[in-house]
């Protein structure tokens, strides 16, 4: 009797001979096994639909109507089995092809009959330990996961709760500035002119953190975007100063996406750089070339650039670089924007030379 079904450890044997079944059970027995036994491959894989506890399945390959080999592929072909160890037991002589064979549709090892008892006991033995290491590690990541949902809520609250009375009270700094008392001392208004800055800054800080916190909340409902009229309409709210231009480099697709996210993209890239371009003509252009399954995105400018070594620390969480006194970023939204790329598939990188300008490229996979 197992006294702990969590340290239960389920074996599916399939043969189509009962003798070797029982056999084969007698042989694996243990305080905390449990068998399912199966004498055809139909029966095999309703087994394995009905039951979600089996971690090995010894499987044997010279069966009539289905082989081993063609119950092996059904299951990988279903995303609910494909992680189940499969062990093929079989008399045939292991051969090179039948070997490739066999592990090309999800076979992880082969015990050849007639079985030796020691061999069965130590192959089932390690994929007992491997099948507990694995649900252990499951557990883990699924902990992980639970607390970074709560964390991210914290921070939510948090940032939202911070962000009215900063707002606040920047506003009344703003008016105490206006003071005459304040107006006419140059040493004070200096002063006062660094605390709202650091305060603008915290506010700036405080909304990256509320977006970061609600980039996973982001919706999953697709429409058709013209990304021409996309980048126009997000050029048209920057208010780029008249020094910086936005235009288009060839023609931009009308794609199925989901808008949000790609005027998130779009918006946290081209901001950037024109919050950051140095030069007194300066430009950003957005443009795209078709790589089969995907768009490949870009959009360039010609501001400062950085070092090669910093394109990949500029897409961590709140790395920052240094722009040579330009105003420092929160280190937060190339990081969303790298997310946003990458939960459909998609990547992100970047190219740039210092005093030359940058270009940031994203795939944007095809729907």
């Amino acid at each position: 009797m197992i006294a702990d079904p969590l340290n239960r450890f389920s074996i599916l044997l399939v043969d189509d001979k009962m003798e070797n079944l029982i056999s084969l059970q007698r042989m694996l027995e243990g305080d905390n096994r449990c068998f399912y036994l199966a004498t055809s491959g139909n029966e095999a894989l309703k087994t394995v639909l009905r039951n979600n506890d089996i971690g090995l399945i010894l499987l044997d390959v010279q069966m009539p109507a289905m082989d081993g080999y063609e119950v092996a592929r059904l299951l990988q072909l279903n995303p609910k089995t494909r992680d189940i160890s499969i062990i093929f037991v079989t008399a045939i002589n292991k051969e090179e092809q039948n070997v490739i064979r066999g592990f090309s549709t999800g076979a992880v090892d082969y015990l050849s009959k007639p079985l030796d008892v020691n061999v069965t006991r130590a192959k089932v033995n390690v994929f007992e330990k491997l099948y507990f290491s694995r649900r252990e590690l499951k557990d883990v990541i699924a902990e992980k996961e639970k607390i970074n949902k709560q964390l991210e809520r914290f921070t939510y609250m948090v940032a939202h709760d911070l962000k009215s009375p900063l707002a606040g009270a920047i506003s009344l700094l703003g008016m105490i500035s206006e003071e005459d008392c304040i107006q006419q001392s140059p040493e004070i208004k200096d002063q006062m002119g660094t605390v709202l800055s650091a305060a603008n800054h915290l506010t700036e800080m405080i909304s990256a953190i509320l977006d970061y916190a609600r980039q996973n909340d982001t919706g999953s409902a697709t429409e058709s975007v013209d990304v021409r009229v996309l980048i126009t309409d997000i050029a048209r709210l920057l208010f780029p100063p008249p020094n910086v231009r936005i235009v288009v480099d060839g023609q931009l697709p009308v794609i199925t996406a989901n808008r949000l996210k790609l005027q998130r993209i779009f918006q946290n890239l081209i901001s950037n750089a024109v919050k950051y371009n140095d030069k007194p003509d300066g430009w950003i252009a957005v443009g795209v070339t078709d790589r089969d399954e995907f768009y490949e995105f870009y959009v360039k400018d010609n501001g400062p650039g950085m070092q090669q070594r910093d394109t990949d620390r500029v897409f961590r969480l709140f790395e920052r670089l240094d722009y040579h006194g330009k105003e420092e970023g929160t280190g937060i939204g190339l990081n969303i924007f790298k997310m946003l790329v990458e939960e459909q598939g998609g990547k992100v990188w970047a190219e740039s030379q210092p005093g030359h300008g940058s270009v940031f490229y994203f795939l944007w996979r095809k729907i």
